[in-house]
Formats: structure tokens, sequence, C-alpha cells
């Protein structure tokens, strides 16, 4: 009895601390400071890294280079916040720092010593210089560009063409093969090539010249290419296949950094091969890889290649999870890399001498990281749900952690950032899944709360115990917010993930009714008021929902599918809907396919610039439940794609959602109003 005293006591002290907090809203979200790209010298003594400040009413991030020792001392901004500073680069003698910047008006690359003084620009190509990698001898970054491969490295005709006085702004699109657009932007016949930049020279050399983009399309420009440490040679991902929309057949190729002998070295593998890294001694390269063809979200696993025998690989087979990030150790004995595993991405390490792999750190969602060395400590970024990120470093030795950077400290003492709970909920097939429950503002046991329920996209990703806006904006209002990693998600092994593919609406539907079920039972639970949210393959499963169910008292759809034979036919990436809608009968699946039973009031966001999930599913969507007198608001962002830009759209979607939350839910804040918010930023 005295032992429950004492337990409750402890709880009512540390409801108390969180009371005396302010709850979390929209405004405080864009408070908090981003830190990043944790970057050590050469002799591991110090730290350059980027802190992003946002400006709700601007709208836009001032972004800056900071330099510290290992362990948090003698921390100094190194730039200032008048215009973007980041992509920090060590000089090879360490005595200074490379950065991107866009001080000069286009993306260029410039020196500043750690003594001070202003920063010296180094490179000025008109094009500008992205994802610039520097070569060991100090004179040359690698970087990409977009380029008409018939102009290759010549900036003068790359402007000339972009600015032709025959045609002025493009006034239409012409395509003879797919993609005729990709993620947010029309494929106008600009490429992604790897541009060879000689300081000394001021040359520019195109290495990755034709009709192919070199390195792979990715979402926000790729980094996947690299300097041999003799800076003879270059390795780069890039897919080279007649039907790229329908393939995930990326290769690494090497190319020599005259242009000369470009070789395929994982030709053999026709799934996916991308992010390859030299070895500090050059005897490898090691790299991403999935094994089955067009299947995207097949196992990623970490491989090598032997470059003097001519061999490939597979290191991390017997890991049943995704290889996220990995950097070779300095001596190039070993690889370390990040996992996703079981809502967080611990930190391993194989040797190359026997293959032994080690976890190094569990149950942190470690990001970005570069390791000492001498191979005794990581520097990384990381967040919990209840933290905003920070930089840490982890000594291996002591196996302890710690914090050595505190720019939200401030932030986190004034305001209630509310921390998740993880339980087990037993879903389809009797498999466990895996939930988190972020518990509102000022929460009282004894009181009820109304739920909203977040179910992710991919449909292929896992929800993991860190930051996120929505984790905490909604909880601030009085809500109980709640994120399952269901069947599909990453992280449970890959049979777990495989498990959606061709049945979006069966193991995950059962394991969300299951996971509701769990929530009525929990005395704190409103369950007259429950409602649910989702973006993209979660969008999908709100529209789902809507045709399966009338549980839930509101929905929110967020770039969400309607109908599943329209999305087949105009998503840009078909090799996912060929794999993942690959039965006969997909249609089944279909939302549309049910309009008779909908009835759930629901909040549908789209973007007009999404490719992926194009705004006409969402359109039709709304155009059926306002013909059926079904409540139901549609926003489209104008501007944006899958994802809505952070400080512009974002602002509105998490407001929207509090509204329409609150019409049906009921929570304790009031939200400003959207129709406003959308006439002042016209």
């Amino acid at each position: 009895m005295k032992r429950l005293l004492v337990t409750f006591a402890i709880f009512i002290a540390v409801t108390n601390v969180f009371s005396q907090k302010k709850p979390f809203t929209i405004e405080e979200l864009y408070k908090i400071k981003s830190v990043s790209s944790a970057v050590l010298s050469p002799s591991g003594e110090k730290i350059a890294f980027v802190v992003s400040v946002p400006d709700l009413k601007k709208t836009k991030s001032s972004t800056s280079i900071y330099v510290m020792n290992s362990d948090g001392s003698n921390q100094r901004q190194m730039t200032t916040p008048t215009s973007a500073s980041y992509s920090p680069i060590w000089s090879k003698d360490g005595k200074g720092i490379y950065f991107n910047s866009t001080r000069s008006g286009s993306e260029q690359v410039y020196y500043m010593s750690l003594e001070g003084g202003d920063p010296i620009q180094i490179t000025n190509y008109a094009l500008g210089v992205s994802s610039p990698k520097l070569s060991s001898d100090g004179n040359k970054f690698l970087f990409t560009a977009m380029v008409y491969p018939e102009c290759g490295a010549d900036a003068d005709c790359n402007q000339k063409i972009s600015n032709s006085s025959e045609g002025g702004p493009i006034q239409a699109h012409l395509a003879d093969s797919l993609f005729v657009r990709h993620w947010t932007e029309y494929e106008d016949g600009q490429y992604s090539h790897v541009l060879l930049y000689d300081v000394l020279t001021k040359k520019v050399i195109d290495l990755t010249p034709g009709y192919i983009n070199s390195p792979s399309f990715a979402p926000g420009g790729s980094s996947n290419y690299s300097f041999s440490p003799d800076d003879k040679e270059i390795a780069f991902d890039s897919k080279r296949v007649k039907h790229p929309e329908k393939s995930t057949n990326n290769d690494v190729w090497t190319v020599n950094i005259d242009g000369t002998g470009l070789k395929n070295v994982t030709s053999k593998n026709q799934g996916s091969d991308t992010d390859p890294r030299y070895s500090p001694d050059g005897k490898f390269i090691a790299y991403l890889t999935q094994t089955i063809p067009t299947y995207e979200s097949d196992k990623v696993r970490l491989a090598i290649y032997d470059r003097e025998k001519g061999e490939n690989k597979i290191l991390t087979e017997s890991i049943d999870n995704w290889v996220n990030e990995f950097n070779w150790s300095k001596d190039s004995k070993a690889i370390y890399f990040t996992v996703q595993e079981k809502g967080y991405q611990p930190l391993y390490k194989i040797s190359i001498a026997d293959f032994k792999i080690e976890k190094l750190i569990e149950n942190v969602p470690v990001s970005s990281f570069d390791v000492s060395p001498k191979n005794d400590y990581a520097v990384f970024s990381y967040t919990f749900t209840h933290k905003p990120v920070e930089l840490a470093r982890y000594d291996f030795s002591k196996k302890e952690m710690k914090d050595i950077t505190s720019f939200n400290k401030e932030f986190t003492d004034s305001i209630d950032v509310r921390p998740s709970e993880k339980v087990w909920v037993k879903g389809a097939g009797g498999a466990p899944v895996h939930v988190f429950i972020v518990k509102p503002h000022g929460f009282d046991p004894a009181k009820k709360y109304p739920v909203v329920i977040n179910v992710h996209g991919g449909p292929q990703m896992q929800w993991m115990d860190s930051f996120r806006g929505d984790w905490q904006v909604y909880p601030g209002a009085g809500y109980i917010v709640v994120y399952p990693n269901p069947h599909g998600s990453t992280g449970y092994g890959q049979k777990y993930t495989a498990a959606i593919s061709n049945d979006w609406d069966g193991k995950v539907y059962e394991d969300i009714m299951k996971v509701t079920d769990y929530l009525e039972t929990l005395p704190y639970v409103d369950k007259d008021r429950i409602g649910a949210m989702g973006w993209s393959y979660g969008g999908y499963f709100m529209n789902l929902l809507q045709a399966k169910t009338k549980r839930y008292k509101c929905l929110a759809s967020m770039m969400g599918i309607y109908d599943l034979n329209q999305f087949k036919e105009d998503t840009e990436e078909q090799w996912f809907s060929n794999w993942d809608l690959g039965r006969k009968n997909f249609q089944t699946m279909s939302p549309s396919e049910y309009s008779s039973n909908f009835t759930t009031p629901t909040l549908i966001i789209t973007g007009e610039r999404d490719y992926r999930v194009t705004y006409l599913n969402s359109l039709r969507y709304f155009t059926v439940l306002q013909t059926k007198g079904i409540d139901s608001r549609l926003i489209i962002f104008k501007n944006d794609g899958h994802w809505p830009s952070g400080l512009k759209s974002m602002p509105l979607y998490y407001n929207a959602h509090l509204e329409w939350f609150h019409k049906y839910l009921g929570g304790d804040a009031a939200p400003w109003d959207s129709k406003k918010m959308v006439r002042n930023a016209q």
C-alpha cells in the first residue's frame, strides 16, 4: 500500500510539472530549431553542423553553420543567417570548412577559416553547385546540376535553351516516352548529372552525359556519388533501362574523372543498387541493395563490391529489417549503419574482416551520424516523441549517450512536449501491432478524451518514437493521438512488411479495427469521439474506412487514393502500382466501389502538383461526398506536391485538422479560421 501511495504521489508531481507548462500550439511548432548534418573534423576533435531557425511570419527559415568541440564545448556560429549556409565539408587540414550558400544569388561553394573572417567563394558556376563532395587533394568538387544533355556542362548553352526567346516560358509539355512528369516536375528535357569542378582551372566537366538521370532521381535531389580515395574515379547510381517508369533496376556505376571507362559494377542484380561509397583504403565500394526486381519495398541490405576481385557480397542478410544510412570507419575495417527496427533506428557495426555484426546503440531513432577516426564514439542527430532534435555523442566503450547541443532546451522547459507510451495489440492473424499513444496536455486519468488515430503512408514505412508536429499539435489541443504500425510497416521483419502488397484492405484494416477495440477499453478514452487521419496510403485508408465502417466520428484524408484504377493509370512510378496492385481484381480494394456506404464527414487535403497521387482523385472523392450531402471540406495546395511546403502550407494543414476535429470530436482549444488563412495567403 505504501508503494502505491508513493507511485501515485510521483504521478501527481509529474502531472503538475507538465500542467505548469504551456500547451503545444501551431505557433509553438515553428519556434523549434532544427539541428542536423553533424560532420567530424579529420582529427575528430571538432564537429561542424547546421542549425535552421524557422520564421512563421516570414514563411522562411534561416540556416547557419556552427562548429564546436566533439564534447559539445566551445560552440561557435560561423555564418550569419542573412543567407542560407548548409552542407558543411571539412578541409583536409581541418583548419576550415567548405559549405554551400546562396549568398551570391545562386548555390555555390564557399570556404571559411576557423579563425574567422569573411567566407571566400570557391565556385562560380552559373547553373549552381548542389551537394558538393571534396576530392582528397582538396582541388576538385563533385556536384549535381540539372542540364540539357545536348549542352552537358556548358552553362551558357544550358541557359540559352532555358531562356530561349523562341519559346519563352513553357506553354506545353512534349513527351515521346515515360516519364512525362515525376514527383512535382514535368520532364522537359533536363536531367540531373554529376559534374566535376576543378578549383584551380575553374573548368567543369560532365561525367555522366546522356539522356538519363545520374545519379538516380530522388525527391529533393540526390547526393549518391563519391570520389575514389586516389581521386582517379567516381562512383554513382543510375537507372539506365528502357522503361524507367516500370523498373527499380538502379545500378552502381564507376567512371574515370576524365569521363572514360564507364563500368556497371552491379549488373548481375536486376533489383535496386544505390548510394555507393568507397572504403578509405580504396579496396571496396559499399552500397545499398534490393534483390527483387520492380519491388521498391524489398528489404534494403548493405553490400560491398570488391574492386580487385570484381565480386559483390551482401553483408546484412541476417538482419530482417531495412538498412537506412551507413558510413565507413576511417580505417576501412568496419561499416557503421542504422536499421529501421520497431519504431527506432539503432546503430550497428559490421567488421569487414569476419563480417561479424554488432548492435551499438538501441532504442534510439539515430539519424545522420559520423564516427570518430579512432572508432571510439559517434555523433548523431536524434529525436524522441517528446524531444525535438538535438545532437548527441555516444561513447562505445562506456556505452554512454549524452546531448552535446541544447538548442531546444528553453523551448521544452516552457512548452509541454508530450511523450508517447508504447503498447502491443494483437492484430490480424495474432501478429502483435506496435502502437504509440500520446496523451493530451493536462491529462487527467479521471476524464475522458477524444482520440485521433493516424495511419501512416508508404505504405511500407514505420512510425517512430520521434518528434513530429502531428504528435504535439493535437495533444496540445486536448486530443489523444495514436499512431500504430500495422501490417506493411517496416521494422518488424520483411514478412510483416510484405504482407500489405495486394492486400491493402485486409490485414491492415483488421489491425486498425483491433487497435480501436483496444482503445475503447481504456478508461480515459471517449469511445463516442474517435476520429482518424492519414496521408498517402494513409489517405487511401481513410477512404477505405469511409467505405467499410461507420465507427469513426470523422475522417481526414490527405493525398489519398479514391479510385485505385484511376491511380494505377495516373501515377508516374508504375513499378509501385504494378507490384502492390498486381492482382487482377485489385479494384475490389478501391473505396470508389462502395460509395453507397459513405456517411462519415471527411476533410480532404491534396496538392495540385502531386503526380504520385493526382489531386483529381481527391476532387472526384469530394464530388461524391458533396453529391451525397455528406459534410466535407476540400483543400488543394496550388504549388505543392505529395508533401506540402513546411512553412507555407503546413500551418494551414494543422489548423484545418484542428478545425475538423474540433467540429466533430470537441477538443479543448478553438483553432484559427482556415478560410481566413487561405484568403490572407492569396
